[in-house]
């Protein structure tokens, strides 16, 4: 097979790039760069790569070339589909690198060769450009559902098990036969699912934005309809495997604000900054109760005239009451309740013991309670100032011990109480972004770390914190390229 088009193109494009020889591992594998890749990531196993390539036997015939025949050659990675040499001398490439690889025959087809062309202990010299590579990821780790990103999405966020998304997608069976398709989109609960249980497993998986494209088992395309096992189409044989193209839109965080599902809070509009009301503080809201047929029961506030509470203070009922503490100015939510949270309200004659309260609620304006009590006018300047520095000794020591217990939330809490009253703390900045660290809130955490270098660049400690915070950017900047560590299994 003719390669001279090929080495022709490459001897032009890289005659004067400059060539690195390395050893890739401890058989003999040596890789020659001709031109260095654009970046810094590199495929992993069980990653679909595309590459061009050219070869021969060392010191003898030609073999291949995919420019000869005008289309790229792929295979997925460490998975036994090319020679082993190909496979360890692959792995090692950026997207736009080429090399020259320098094969051995114990990672080449030994001593039984390939007739007629590749003779027994052959070594082999092929030159490789790496073009691109999809990521394949194995969501459920028995290769039950295997993820491919067709496009990567934003950020690096991903939706939560109570969360609704709104996607769109089209399943088809192994022999083409469509089976269901959204073009408009859908929305549901990733608790509830939708479809198949591989699409709400998958989900949990992407970014906004992103598409995949799913290779499902049956085992996860079809639903459990409490009878045992039911298939997701009439007359669709449940033995039979699914493709699902898949795109995440968007969707809409929802917060179980008493970790029981009796109080669950939907962001309709994100608030701003990161504050939000703690027990005793003084809120400014709106809100509209309606049953679950959607009579409205209660109607409380306007923008004119807000409805103004104390937190905690027994003056709505307390899941309510919890879930506007959840909140930032600014907020929209409709927050679901439990009947169960309502014995001390009129309402509660109104409804079922295991009915469930729908409130639209918009979090106006709110004062924080550590405002009414920084200090007694009755204190003199001097007791003033002591109270001051009781109140942030008592709180920081309180953020530390909650961060010895693993109670980043409440930490984070403390630390914004002495940052309130002493916004250049630097142990507050401090140990507040380590609650943020162990969270990975890393946008908060790089904050308050930046803002305590400002204030003190010479804090070891904050220093030592610092590079903790960029080697974690660092793991989600490889999340974010796609990169997984789970071997998959050889697809038939």
């Amino acid at each position: 097979m003719a390669v001279s088009s090929m080495n022709s193109h490459f001897e032009t494009e890289t005659k004067t790039a400059e060539s690195l020889v390395t050893e890739i591992g401890n058989q003999g594998l040596r890789k020659q760069i001709l031109r260095r890749g654009t970046s810094w990531q590199t495929p992993f196993p069980g990653d679909e790569v595309q590459v061009d390539f050219s070869g021969h036997i060392e010191g003898g015939a030609c073999l291949d070339s995919s420019l000869d025949k005008g289309t790229p050659f792929c295979f997925k990675l460490g998975q036994g589909e090319v020679i082993k040499g190909w496979d360890e001398g692959v792995a090692t490439m950026k997207k736009g690198e080429r090399a020259i690889f320098h094969i051995p025959s114990g990672l080449a087809y030994g001593d039984a060769g390939s007739p007629p062309l590749i003779p027994p202990n052959s070594s082999l010299v092929f030159d490789i450009e790496m073009l691109s590579w999809s990521t394949i990821r194995d969501v459920t780790g028995d290769g039950g559902v295997l993820k491919k990103i067709i496009r990567e999405g934003e950020g690096w966020a991903t939706p939560r098990g109570n969360d609704e998304v709104l996607v769109k997608y089209e399943a088809r069976l192994e022999n083409g036969t469509l089976v269901s398709k959204s073009d408009e989109g859908v929305e549901f609960c990733i608790r509830d699912g939708h479809l198949c249980p591989a699409i709400s497993k998958a989900v949990k998986t992407m970014r906004r934005g992103e598409k995949a494209e799913l290779a499902v088992k049956f085992s996860y395309g079809v639903q459990d309809d409490g009878y045992g096992k039911t298939n997701i189409a009439g007359g669709i044989s449940s033995e039979s495997n699914l493709t699902i193209q898949l795109e995440l839109l968007s969707w809409k965080s929802i917060i179980d604000v008493t970790g029981d599902q009796k109080v669950l809070k939907k962001i309709t509009k994100t608030g701003e900054g990161f504050d939000h009301p703690n027990e005793g503080s003084l809120v400014k809201v709106i809100y509209i109760g309606r049953l679950e047929d959607g009579t409205v029961f209660e109607r409380k506030g306007s923008d004119e005239e807000p409805f103004e509470f104390i937190t905690l203070d027994e003056n709505i009922n307390e899941g309510l009451d919890r879930a506007i503490m959840t909140m930032k100015k600014d907020e929209q939510a409709i927050v679901t309740i439990s009947a169960e949270y309502l014995s001390s309200h009129e309402v509660s004659k109104m409804v079922s013991a295991n009915a469930m309260l729908h409130y639209e609620v918009k979090l106006l304006d709110f004062t924080k309670a550590v405002k009414f009590i920084e200090f007694d006018h009755s204190f003199s300047e001097d007791e003033k100032c002591l109270a001051k520095g009781l109140m942030i000794s008592c709180n920081l020591n309180n953020a530390a011990c909650k961060l010895k217990l693993e109670e980043y939330s409440q930490a984070s809490k403390l630390c914004t109480k002495v940052l309130e009253v002493d916004p250049s703390n630097v142990k507050a900045l401090f140990r507040r972004s380590q609650a943020y660290l162990k969270t990975n809130e890393l946008e908060k955490a790089e904050a308050d770390i930046k803002r305590a270098l400002t204030i003190d660049p010479n804090n070891r400690e904050v220093k030592v914190e610092y590079k903790e915070l960029k080697e974690k950017q660092r793991q989600y900047a490889k999340y974010q390229a796609g990169i997984f560590s789970t071997m998959l299994s050889k697809m038939g």
